[in-house]
């Protein structure tokens, strides 16, 4: 059963531990190209580094493209509640919270790809 780690760190220590942080970036790469907001992240990427860069995307794109960042967050399929429930009066925290539930959605698909392959 999947389990979702509490927050950015955990999450990407979880997928570095089990062998499948590559795969995880690989699955960024693709979803964010999918929603032609084209990334390239390195397979060399460390995990401190993937998380600054996601989010400074992201803030961009939330406060520069808007529209975009709403494709890719469809893309992506990251759960509308949770970012219904999320507090939009920081853009900064904003974006530090919605790279956790990118991310979190992104090791999901990668997790159960992986278990169930």
């Amino acid at each position: 059963m999947f389990i979702a780690p509490q927050n950015t760190d955990l999450l990407l220590t979880e997928a570095t531990g089990e062998n499948l942080y590559l795969k995880l970036i690989e699955q960024i790469n693709k979803d964010f190209n999918l929603a032609n907001e084209g990334i390239d992240f390195p397979i060399s990427i460390s995990p401190e580094e993937l998380k600054i860069q996601l989010h400074e995307k992201i803030y961009r794109l939330i406060q520069y493209k808007f529209a975009e960042y709403l494709n890719l967050l469809y893309i992506i399929d990251v759960s509308e509640d949770e970012i219904k429930k999320l507090d939009g009066s920081d853009l900064v925290v904003l974006a530090e919270q919605v790279v956790y539930l990118l991310l979190k959605r992104e090791w999901q698909k990668v997790w159960f790809r992986n278990k169930f392959r």
